[in-house]
């Protein structure tokens, strides 16, 4: 009787928590069918500028000596008349891309551009710090930005500026492309999950009148909603999530253009995709405990607030994740130690989470991938890739998630660049040496969560009938179970390269 109990238990439990991720699985869903709903409502301009007015841009970047000369030239070739444009360049670098960056700007503004060089003594507020510090002494109207590793097309000002001719316009945003998306497999996964947030979620979230979010760079803002809306601040580790919600809440305005792109750099390899995805999560925690409850107090409709707690909330999901990746081996283990078998309504409902949360990830990235003409069999043959990352990552994001909620508002770091000659992973592996990489003692756990759902799979062939009454669940084990190996060995790879790689001497 115990032992029923126990099963019974187990596999509640599983259920209950299978069932609060495939809340959020239709949520996804919604956003897809929103997307089409509101799909041809493209934004167009109010009206033109007469005169072209003052624009500021602005470059943070902290040691990229790999993307920094790249990113400066780049963006004095902008088309904008030279007297209504100024340029700066962010600077707290504390390595040879001081040099760099001040050799390149002083050249540049030799050549007549309209450049200055910023440093600072100290990374107070990190990012944040820096666009707050250089914020203050802008001279446009408006605040475009760009992170070092991006190549902003060189029409992005006039193809955006003009929205801005509405005075309830507060910020404008290009949507992301990637220069190394066909590197590796990884590259692969990284787009096509930045693809399904940007196309998806970006475009159903704004034009159905919902908040979206500024993503820290290729945008441009109107200064006075930076201002209005309190500044850039530090007290998370997402400051363009941050100041993008206290925006919308001010009742500025935002616009999405997904046909105008910004290419840049995505993280090749794990261990700086890790330190990105962390950053990322712990700092959408941050801005949910800091944000969330003011957005629910707001006087926004019921359908905005609810799509913020969504919203703001999608890192809890990787939490859930990890004791799903806990509880699954138990589960299906008691499924087959249970002396009474299961209702037909517990088989039935356990078909419809399946079908939620298996169905809507489907759904979400063959969607974007066909609005971006690569085809649904491009999605589709991605997919199981895309949930092994996202499985293999929940480990480090939960961490994320728990450090942002309960947690000190901690370091920003830095996404390691490895700038426009990383053409195959030969070329990023030798230049990985110069990076320091900070212990991760996460790998050691996803290693171990690999080991013991594979332990629990091979328990499974001691029962009778083993396949017929748990093979519904077989593939979703198989996923955990190689999400967790590839993101390990991934990391552990990466940190043994840069290990061996450290001593080589770097290429200029």
């Amino acid at each position: 009787m115990s032992s029923d109990w126990l099963a019974r238990f187990a596999i509640g439990a599983y259920l209950t928590v299978l069932t609060l991720i495939c809340i959020y699985g239709a949520h996804r869903y919604f956003l897809v069918l929103l997307y089409y709903r509101v799909r041809g409502r493209v934004p167009q301009p109010r009206a033109r500028f007469d005169d072209p007015p003052p624009v500021t841009v602005q470059l943070p970047m902290y040691n990229e000596q790999f993307v920094a000369r790249r990113i400066i030239e780049r963006t004095c070739q902008i088309d904008y008349p030279r007297e209504r444009l100024q340029i700066q360049v962010l600077d707290d670098s504390t390595d040879d891309t001081r040099e760099i960056a001040q050799e390149t700007v002083a050249r540049m503004r030799a050549q007549g551009h309209n450049i200055v060089y910023v440093h600072r003594d100290n990374r107070t507020g990190y990012k944040a710090g820096a666009l707050e510090h250089g914020t203050q002494t802008a001279t446009g109207d408006f605040i475009a930005i760009f992170d070092a590793d991006f190549l902003p097309p060189l029409s992005i000002l006039r193809d955006t500026i003009d929205h801005f001719t509405d005075p309830r316009v507060g910020m404008v945003q290009s949507r992301w492309e990637h220069l190394n998306r066909d590197l590796s497999l990884l590259t692969q996964a990284q787009a096509i999950l930045l693809d399904g947030h940007f196309v998806i979620e970006h475009t159903a979230r704004n034009r159905s009148g919902r908040f979206m979010s500024f993503n820290g760079t290729a945008g441009i803002w109107r200064k006075s909603a930076i201002t209005d809306a309190g500044g850039w601040q530090h007290d998370t580790l997402t400051e363009d999530l941050d100041l993008s919600y206290r925006a919308q809440l001010r009742g500025w305005k935002f616009v999405f253009l997904p046909n105008l792109t910004s290419p840049a750099e995505l993280p090749p390899e794990m261990s700086a995709f890790k330190a990105q995805q962390h950053r990322w999560t712990k700092g959408g925690a941050q801005t949910c405990l800091k944000l969330l409850p003011r957005v629910l107090r707001s006087d926004a409709d019921w359908w905005v607030k609810l799509e913020a707690f969504f919203h703001l909330t999608s890192g809890a999901v990787y939490v859930l994740v990890v004791i799903l990746s806990v509880l699954v081996g138990p589960a299906l283990l008691a499924k087959l130690t249970l002396k009474q078998p299961q209702s037909p309504w517990v088989l039935w409902f356990e078909l419809v989470l399946f079908v939620i949360g298996f169905g809507s990830t489907i759904a979400f990235y063959i969607v974007s991938q066909q609005q971006l003409r690569r085809g649904w069999w491009y999605g589709l043959r991605h997919v199981p890739t895309l949930m092994a990352v996202g499985i293999g990552i929940a480990f480090n994001n939960a961490v994320a998630a728990l450090d942002g909620f309960f947690g000190k508002t901690g370091e920003f770091v830095r996404t390691p660049k490895f700038g426009d000659t990383v053409q195959t992973t030969h070329d990023w592996r030798r230049r990985l040496g110069g990076f320091q990489l900070k212990k991760n003692w996460q790998m050691w756990v996803e290693l171990g969560m690999a080991v013991y759902l594979t332990a629990c799979a091979a328990s499974l062939l001691f029962f009778d009938r083993w396949f017929e009454r748990v093979s519904m669940a077989l593939p979703f084990l198989a996923i955990f179970i190689v999400g967790y190996f590839y993101v390990a060995f991934q990391t552990f790879y990466t940190r043994w390269l840069s290990r061996r790689r450290s001593s080589d001497p770097q290429p200029a």
